[in-house]
């Protein structure tokens, strides 16, 4: 296994992501993880994550000095090579030119990281310092027009370090690089797989629950249906899933699921109805992160109410994903601002006294996907694509009403019914509809109209992380908003949100 150490990159994850696709294992941990326990994980190598900081700031993020006389390889990225130099001697200062962006490196000395590598690459710099003077056994491997030493080694002790990004796709042979320091400095072999995951991740669930009753809330989504295979697989009949009908689903959403959950999760399923409740708590509400508020409290009453009833529950299970974690705030208590909260992180298992089961925490949503898979989940479970837990609620901006929800139930399910026909539904990240709290003119049957605007959103991604809108042809386009205008009563504008993540996100709320 390769240990990734989190000092605050919003690369962490692309880095995660460039060693599973090696079929290597890799787990993130806090700079301040202690030696004993860091010795324990036993990692073949070690990456230093880059970060926003800089190394001479008073409270910039350390590991343990120790970490370099482990004879363990270690690999340093941007920040991490620099806290490398400043640690073992070297010298670090702020840069005459800050280089932000593509950049010409030039290899000027053979090193195994650059093995199979051109002399001369393209590669993406995000820096304001710069090592002005190496640690003693250490020599400058490439360079950059601004940046003398843009990669550094000493062999001996087998400590790399890289001033650019290469887990990005700016550095188009930073996979190869990547590869270089696994397979030919930490000798790494490809032994993880979805399949060696799924057991050893049941392994773990029974180690963590023993005999004890374990509850989960089911949504119908990949991500609680593979959990709920997994433990399922794991530990039996001692799990029991919730499916809570919160009125906030797509159209005839909750009685398709309730078929195609009973059919192929042969499980313990409770389905719960509490739609009125839902509604009724979010009357006049507008603000975004009150309406995920009051859903996720209001599940969690319902929810809580209806574990109540199964004795011995001692533990929940989330199908929490690493993306969930990021977004909500930085994993490890690093520099990451709080995009918007997830109704699957935090606050339920305290409230409930219960303790956490999380087996895909550090998973990727096309690695639950695989992993659906392995398990023997029907691709109808496996490809349904990301649905928010507070569901239309957030779809629709402004308040939510019945007539609302209807109006976007019925634009939403002729979309899907489009995207689906035409073959994009699985070569889509997500394809969803936004019911804008605006009104616009129009003219239908030579009478004037006042009716709603609907927006539609369609994005290609791998991981969520990152999102880019999908273009689709102009003439699937206009097929889509000609059937929402004249079959949907109440809509008269259909727009199309070309925007990216960053600096947008996915979802509009």
């Amino acid at each position: 296994m390769i240990l990734i150490i989190d000092f605050g990159a919003q690369y962490n994850q692309l880095i995660a992501r460039r060693v599973r696709e090696c079929h290597v294992y890799c787990q993130i941990e806090p700079p301040d993880i202690d030696m004993e326990t860091l010795r324990s994980l036993r990692p073949e190598g070690i990456i230093l994550s880059g970060g926003p900081s800089s190394i001479y700031e008073k409270n910039s993020p350390k590991i343990d000095r120790a970490i370099f006389e482990l004879n363990i390889p270690v690999l340093g990225i941007c920040y991490g090579m620099q806290y490398m130099v400043d640690a073992l001697g070297g010298t670090v200062k702020q840069a005459p030119k800050r280089e932000y962006g593509f950049a010409e490196l030039d290899i000027k000395k053979p090193a195994q990281l650059f093995d199979n590598v051109d002399k001369k690459i393209q590669c993406w710099m995000s820096h304001g310092d710069s090592i002005k003077k190496l640690p003693p056994g250490f020599s400058t491997t490439a360079a950059t027009k601004n940046t003398p030493i843009a990669a550094m080694v000493q062999p001996k002790k087998n400590l790399y370090g890289l001033q650019f990004h290469p887990e990005v796709e700016h550095t188009p042979q930073g996979r190869k690089i990547i590869r270089n320091f696994i397979f030919n400095v930490c000798r790494c072999r490809r032994s993880w797989t979805m399949k060696t995951f799924a057991r050893d991740a049941e392994l773990q669930i029974r180690e963590q629950v023993k005999n004890k009753k374990v509850i989960l809330g089911l949504s119908g989504g990949v991500d609680s249906s593979v959990t709920a295979a997994l433990i399922h697989n794991a530990i039996g009949n001692h799990l029991t899933c919730i499916f809570v009908d919160n009125g906030l689903m797509r159209k005839n959403e909750a009685e398709k699921l309730k078929i195609t959950l009973k059919r192929h999760l042969k499980i313990n399923i409770r389905f719960v109805s509490a739609k009125a409740r839902f509604l009724k708590e979010l009357k006049g509400v507008t603000d975004p992160e009150r309406k995920r508020k009051i859903i996720g409290r209001i599940f969690m009453e319902v929810f809580e109410a209806e574990a109540g009833k199964i004795k011995g529950a001692e533990f929940l299970a989330q199908g929490t994903l690493y993306p969930d974690v990021i977004e909500s705030i930085s994993a490890f208590g690093g520099p990451t601002s709080v995009i918007k909260s997830h109704h699957n992180v935090g606050g339920l298992p305290v409230k409930m006294k219960l303790r956490l089961v999380e087996p895909l925490k550090y998973l990727f949503k096309d690695e639950v996907r695989q992993l659906g898979k392995q398990l023997g989940l029907p691709d109808e479970l496996i490809w349904r694509q990301p649905f928010p837990g507070p569901g239309l609620a957030i779809r629709i901006i402004g308040e939510i009403t019945r007539p609302r929800l209807t109006v976007l139930r019925e634009v939403d399910d002729l979309l899907l019914d489009e995207i689906k026909k035409a073959g994009y539904y699985k070569k889509l990240w997500q394809s969803f509809a936004v019911l804008l709290p605006l009104k616009s003119v129009g003219v239908m049957g030579d009478a004037r109209t006042y009716e709603n605007i609907v927006a539609i959103r369609a994005v290609t991604s791998k991981d969520a992380m990152t999102a880019d809108w999908a273009k689709l042809p102009h003439k699937f386009l206009a097929k889509i908003s000609s059937r929402i205008i004249n079959e949907v009563r109440g809509v008269n504008r259909v727009v199309y949100d070309i925007s990216s993540k960053p600096p947008s996100t996915i979802e509009w709320e």
